[in-house]
């Protein structure tokens, strides 16, 4: 279910967009309303709404499946993959051919794609050849271990491609991950009240960055995607969003270093370093900037991750694209937690006394490694080749001349 109930790229990737828009507005409920109820009125509340809520949701998903549009189950891609790598293995010394007719198109014949001519991995075209005992005489694969189709030879490819790609995506949401851990120690520290009857939580202040990725999700859509399409006449590119998804990122950090500096003079200013309960006389809105900026960048790289993966992965992996960024955020943080762990133990950033710590520096870090990992991003950009996303973008551009 999702994005392959739509056949345009377009529509695919307004889906993706409105997509995450419920999820970031949801969160942000979840994260005030819910817990809001479950402070100040009780826990059994809480649990019950969210109960219902998912009960109403079930029965909306059951009523519509009739509308849906449904895939046939088939194999498990994975297998097809990892019979590509055991049959190029066992075919290593086999001389690849340069005769479209040597290599296995299915037994539907040749109605997939040609074997590339590029260098890149052509190796990997050996588990398509056909030798000798390969394929039985009504056209099928005799032997499934030996030889693949030459479509999941192009599969494996794909997904060798774009995997620079996602890697540098991995490092794009560890500093997110570290800025959330160290937002909420800054604002435990800070003072917190809006007027003189409310105080906002110190772990609801993240609410900020999902509350401002979904408004502009819908600005994106309703305006800056029209107004790019009208000037260019051309959808903005999966891989445009996600490097104006960097820049943001690199400057949502160095904003946070410049505020927890702010912060740490201010602390000295009133003799607070040695006094780790201490509330610094500096409001916590001044965090609000900084989630503000990381938050407009998730509005544009995730979503722009998942309409790169989507379009680009294997028709038979579709379902596991989308499941890409989930794997990412996972990674990410997990290795947001080693990297606190690893300053603590190299240096000292990081001690208990958050009005002795020096989070500024830890930011200014995040700053430099986001900058070398947009390097290598921009490096993989360039030299990545869209496979599917310039089809779908040269049928946009054709169906908006015929309505004109």
């Amino acid at each position: 279910m999702g994005a392959n109930q739509f056949d345009k790229p377009k529509d695919q990737g307004i889906f993706f967009d409105w997509y995450f828009f419920t999820f970031y507005l949801a969160s942000a409920v979840s994260n005030t309303v819910i817990v809001y109820i479950e402070d100040n009125v009780s826990w059994r509340l809480g649990f019950g709404l969210s109960a219902i809520t998912n009960f109403i949701a079930l029965a909306l998903f059951l009523f519509g499946n009739r509308f849906y549009l449904h895939d046939k189950p088939q194999g498990s891609p994975f297998t097809g993959l990892v019979r590509v790598i055991v049959a190029t293995i066992r075919k290593w010394k086999a001389k690849l051919s340069s005769n479209i007719e040597d290599y296995y198109f299915g037994h539907d014949g040749i109605a997939g794609i040609a074997p590339t001519t590029k260098k890149s991995f052509r190796f990997l075209n050996r588990a398509a050849l056909k030798t000798e005992g390969d394929i039985g005489s009504d056209g099928l694969i005799a032997k499934p271990w030996r030889i693949c189709t030459i479509q999941q030879v192009e599969d494996l490819k794909s997904l060798i491609r774009i995997f620079p790609l996602w890697s540098s995506s991995i490092f794009l949401g560890t500093p997110i991950g570290v800025q959330a851990s160290l937002t909420v120690l800054q604002a435990l520290n800070m003072d917190r009240h809006l007027g003189p009857h409310f105080q906002i939580p110190a772990g609801s202040i993240l609410v900020i960055s999902l509350i401002s990725t979904s408004i502009f999700l819908t600005i994106i859509d309703r305006f800056l995607c029209p107004m790019w399409q009208k000037l260019t006449r051309r959808s903005p590119k999966p891989l445009q969003r996600i490097g104006l998804g960097h820049v943001l990122n690199i400057l949502s950090m160095a904003i946070s270093a410049l505020v927890e500096s702010k912060r740490l003079k201010i602390a000295q200013a009133h003799h607070l370093q040695d006094q780790p309960k201490s509330i610094v006389p500096m409001l916590a809105l001044w965090l609000f900037p900084q989630l503000v900026l990381v938050g407009i960048g998730e509005a544009f790289h995730f979503p722009g991750q998942v309409a790169l993966y989507y379009q680009e992965f294997p028709m038979s992996l579709k379902s596991t694209s989308t499941a890409m960024i989930a794997l990412i955020i996972g990674i990410s943080f997990y290795l947001s937690t080693a990297l606190i762990d690893l300053v603590r133990r190299v240096t000292g950033w990081l001690p208990d006394n958050i009005n002795a710590a020096r989070l500024d520096n830890v930011y200014w870090l995040l700053v430099v490694g986001g900058v070398i990992n947009f390097g290598y991003y921009l490096v993989c950009a360039s030299l990545y080749k869209y496979q599917n996303v310039e089809k779908g973008v040269e049928n946009l551009d054709t169906s908006s001349d015929t309505d004109k």
